[in-house]
Formats: C-alpha cells, sequence, structure tokens
C-alpha cells in the first residue's frame, strides 16, 4: 500500500500545481492574443480549473474505472459548493452583483436536473454523453459570442480585466507555463489514477469513494485558492464565478466524456445518495446567490450551513466505505 498511497499524494500535488500553471499560461497566451476578458476568464481559465477533472475523468473512464471518473466530477461539484463556497463566504459574506451569474446560476440547477434525469434507468449511455458534450459546446458558444460583442458592460467581466491587469505574463513565459503544465497535467493524473484505484482495492472500498472524497477534494483545491484569493480583494463575483464555471464543466465536459469513452452502468449509490445531495447543494447556491430583490449574497450564517452540509455528507461516506 505505501507505493499506491504515495502516488496518490504526489499525482494530486503535481496536479494541483502544474493546473495552476496551465491556467497561467493559458490565460497569458490568450491576452496577448487580445482574447476579450470575459472569454478568458469563464472559457479559458474555467477550463484550466477544470482541467484536473477532465484529464482524470478521461484516464479513469479509458481504464474502466468510470466509477473514480463520476466521483471526482460529482464529488468535486459537492466539495465546490459545500467545502470551497462554505469556507470562502465564512472568511468573508460574498455578495453576487453579476448579471453574467445570475443568469448562469439557473443554467447550471437546469444541467444538474438533467444530469440526474439521465441516470435514473441506472446507466450513463453514449447518448446521454453526446447530449451533455452538445449543450456544453452550445454553452461555450454563446459565452464566446457574449464576450465578442465587446458591449457587455458586467461587474465579472471589470474583475477579471483588473486579474489580468495584476499578473501580466511576457508571451515567452506563457507558452512555456501552458506547455509544460499541461504534459504534467497528463502524467500527474495517470499516476493519481493508477494510485486512487490500487489504494480502493488494497482498502476493500469501491473506486467511486476515492473519487469522491480523495480525488474530488485534490481536484477542487484550485477552485479554493481562486476563491479565497477573489474574495480577499474583494471580487465577491470573481469568487462565486469559479465554482459556476467549474460545476458547469464537471457536469457538461467531465462527464459527457467519461461517458462517451465508456459507456456504464453507474453505482445505485450515486442515484440514491450523491445526485440528491448535489441537486440539493446546486439548488442551495441558487436560492442563496440569486437575488430575487436585489443583489444575492451568501452570509456567514448560510455558510456555516453548506460546510455542516459538508461535513455530513463525508461524514457519511467514512462511515459507508468502513
Amino acid at each position: 500500500m505505501p507505493l499506491p498511497l504515495l502516488a496518490v499524494l504526489a499525482g494530486l500535488a503535481v496536479l494541483v500545481w502544474s493546473a495552476d500553471r496551465f491556467v497561467d499560461g493559458s490565460a497569458g497566451v490568450a491576452r496577448h492574443l487580445g482574447v476579450p476578458p470575459l472569454i478568458i476568464g469563464m472559457v479559458i481559465v474555467g477550463f484550466g480549473t477544470s482541467a484536473p477533472e477532465i484529464v482524470v475523468s478521461g484516464f479513469s473512464a479509458a481504464s474502466g474505472n468510470v466509477g473514480l471518473a463520476l466521483g471526482a466530477a460529482y464529488g468535486s461539484n459537492i466539495s465546490n459548493i459545500a467545502l470551497i463556497l462554505g469556507i470562502t463566504a465564512l472568511l468573508r459574506p460574498i455578495t453576487v452583483r453579476s448579471g453574467i451569474l445570475r443568469r448562469e446560476l439557473p443554467i447550471l440547477a437546469g444541467v444538474t436536473s438533467l444530469a440526474a434525469y439521465q441516470l435514473l434507468d441506472g446507466e450513463l449511455s453514449a447518448a446521454d454523453a453526446y447530449v451533455l458534450l452538445g449543450l456544453f459546446v452550445v454553452l461555450m458558444a454563446w459565452t464566446i459570442w457574449q464576450g465578442l460583442q465587446g458591449r457587455v458592460a458586467d461587474v465579472l467581466a471589470g474583475e477579471f480585466a483588473e486579474e489580468l491587469a495584476e499578473h501580466p505574463i511576457p508571451l515567452g513565459r506563457s507558452v512555456l507555463m501552458l506547455i509544460y503544465g499541461l504534459v504534467l497535467l497528463m502524467v500527474s493524473s495517470r499516476i493519481l489514477v493508477w494510485g486512487a484505484v490500487e489504494t480502493a482495492r488494497g482498502f476493500g472500498v469501491s473506486d467511486l469513494i476515492i473519487g469522491l472524497t480523495v480525488v474530488a477534494l485534490g481536484t477542487s483545491l484550485p477552485e479554493l485558492a481562486s476563491s479565497v484569493a477573489a474574495s480577499r480583494k474583494g471580487e465577491d463575483d470573481l469568487a462565486v464565478g469559479n465554482i459556476l464555471g467549474s460545476n458547469l464543466f464537471n457536469t457538461m465536459a467531465v462527464v459527457g466524456l467519461a461517458g462517451a469513452i465508456r459507456p456504464t452502468a453507474v453505482n445505485p449509490e450515486i442515484i440514491v445518495r450523491d445526485i440528491p445531495v448535489m441537486g440539493v447543494l446546486t439548488l442551495s447556491l441558487f436560492v442563496f446567490g440569486y437575488g430575487f430583490r436585489g443583489p444575492g449574497r451568501i452570509n456567514r450564517g448560510e455558510a456555516a450551513i453548506l460546510l455542516v452540509a459538508y461535513l455530513s455528507y463525508a461524514a457519511s461516506l467514512l462511515i459507508t466505505a468502513v
């Protein structure tokens, strides 16, 4: 067991570090090419922060461990809302002013409902996967179209522009960071998947549990760092945007990729335990963040509720594993 455990820890550490380099390099290259800040933030950075889940999902599905892929995606969604947003808002209450995010909140709720409906028959089919990937392409096209209009006066676009201006990276260094970040992402993900599968076998637990806990939490670390940093600078919409973007990528692109590579029967525990938890948390994010009578707001009391929900869920997983 020491070697697989070491592979999990080392794989996660390199995965998180390389994902950060990949995001910075991609954003730097896009900035030098004149890509609008909104597109850089919502598409390029959104893809980069979800790159760990995407690569882990692809390797897991290709090696026949779809439970690990689904666990990483749905577990990351749960961690993003309950743990990461909970910690961020507990440190400093969050106010959602962006009209773009308010439009994306019901979209995330709808996509999550669709994902839950698709699994009711106990199967993630190729057709299910292609529907998710198709919706993902449509959403990305809509986001890019908004960014290219050049008339989007939204607080979120302004926060993205400020972030890019604060940390300019030369073009050559950006390209280098993009390349070695991507290479290390691929290598570390492969090591992580091998270690996670072997660890699950060694402890006699399912790869789903490993995906929902260790892998999901590890791959969510980039969102934790970026959301807390954004909140501390008063960029609340950017903090929430990181979570929304990651969950949309996970639900459509990560799960869709896994299903396209290897359609599979779904563990019943996902349907009766994990999907309902993810659904309730997504609904709570919509209720807290939408702001039906003004800007949305996630206060410390609501943040505490989210954290208690995550700890309760994590405890249930540990009890199940034992």
